[in-house]
Formats: structure tokens, sequence, C-alpha cells
């Protein structure tokens, strides 16, 4: 089964930007992208043979997340159980009989970790909810976690230390949800792989240096990684500041 995660910064705008093709060419069974900065109705895209799940922010133009799914989920779950968290569109859940599909737009903490309270709180209790997913069948998790885990996860660590998503905070927010009972499926196949990124700035021609992030991830339940059959970063994949990512697993 294949999964595919990706960041779009603007769904209508990455649809002028190759999305169509991209979508068609990866051939995913779940579709799953963040920031998609809409509405319902304010993108005409309608892939065949999919059912479509879209969690829009309040605030127009902002955060929002979408899934589009092969199968039809058995019951579906907008926001992690927290009414503080269910205003910015950033979090589906998709039931299937063997697992729990979510998608995961996690807030930024913003300059001088100006959020950075408000994260933490969303950080605990995110793995509150999954522990109580995890509970009942596994969990496959993907998106944008916007945390860099370790100093390999971005070029310039030093530089960056105490920054928004590279904070000693938010890793080990990090560190708390794998140990809960997660996996990272790209560094459980590659764990000492560098370079491997899947953000850059627009600035300073940091995409075509490679310098990078991989703030996007794919974690599963502990139980399902010996199930892991590839973990990709598409970085020659264009149309956002982010590129997608991808799972197979044998489900």
């Amino acid at each position: 089964m294949k999964f595919v995660s990706w960041n779009v910064n603007g769904l209508r705008a990455c649809l002028k930007k190759g999305f169509e093709d991209t979508f068609r060419a990866l051939d995913a069974d779940f579709f799953c992208v963040q920031e998609t900065k809409m509405q319902p109705g304010q993108a005409e895209f309608a892939p065949e043979g999919y059912t479509e799940y879209l969690y829009s922010a309040e605030k127009k133009g902002y955060s929002g997340t979408a899934i589009w799914a092969k199968q039809p989920a058995l019951s579906v779950r907008y926001g992690i159980g927290h009414d503080i968290h269910s205003h910015e569109g950033r979090a589906i859940t998709l039931e299937y009989p063997d697992f729990f599909l979510v998608n995961l737009y996690v807030p930024n903490a913003q300059n001088e970790l100006a959020r950075i309270d408000y994260r933490m709180q969303w950080e605990d209790d995110l793995r509150e909810y999954l522990h109580t997913l995890d509970g009942q069948k596994p969990v496959i998790l993907c998106g944008d976690l916007n945390v860099a885990a370790t100093e390999i996860d971005l070029k310039n660590p030093k530089a960056n230390e105490g920054n928004a998503g590279f904070s000693p905070q938010e890793r080990e927010k990090f560190r708390q949800l794998l140990a809960s009972g997660f996996t990272d499926t790209f560094r459980s196949l590659y764990p000492d792989r560098t370079g491997a990124y899947s953000w850059w700035s627009y600035r300073f021609n940091a995409r075509q240096n490679n310098a990078g992030w991989r703030i996007d991830y794919f974690l599963v339940s502990n139980r399902l990684a010996p199930r892991i059959q590839k973990a990709e970063i598409l970085p020659d994949i264009l149309g956002s500041d982010h590129c997608p990512v991808t799972l197979e697993i044998s489900l």
C-alpha cells in the first residue's frame, strides 16, 4: 500500500505548477497534503476513483489539510480531540479495518519561538490522542511536523540551534513521541543518511544548494515497522517549498 504526504504551500497555487501530473504519476492509495490554504470549493480538483477528506482553517488562506483515499474510510475525525486545536484545520484521522491514518500540519513555533507555549500544548495533546488511537489499532502518521529531529536532518544545525523547528523543546517532544511507540520510517531504513531534506527556504538559492531541512515525515506504530517496504523523499518534484515524501508498507 502506497502513501504520499506533501506540504503544497497552497493547493490552488500548486495546481498551477503541475500538482495533478504529480498526483497521477505517484498513483498513491492515500495522498495527504498540508497547508492547503483554501476553503471547500475553492479548487477544482476531483480525481476519479478517490474520496476526498478536506479540513480547512477558519481563517481563510491559512493552514488546512486534505486526504484523497482510494478506499473510503470507516470513519473520519477532524482535530485531535481538544477544542483549542480545532480551528486551524491541522489534523485529519481516517479509520480503516486494520489501521488509523493521521495527516498532520503541526503548528510552527514562529520567529523567536513566539508560539512555543502553544506548540508544547499541541505536542502533549497530540501524543495523548495518538496513544488512544494506538490502543485500538496501529497508526500511520504523516505530515509536516515542523521539526528537524537530529543534526543530520538539516544542513546548518549549529546556525539554527534554538530556532523554530530546531529548538531543544521541539526536538524533545519529537523524541517523546517516538519513545511512546512510534518509528520514523525514513530513519529506520537510512539511519545515517545525510543531505536528505524535504523543505528549503525560498531565499539564498537554498534548494539549488540543497540547504534544507527534513521536517516532513511518515511515522508508524512500532508493531508496523517490520512491514515497511520503502520510504522515500522526492526532492526533484517541484511546485512547493516542500517536496513529497512517501511510504510503501505491507498491510
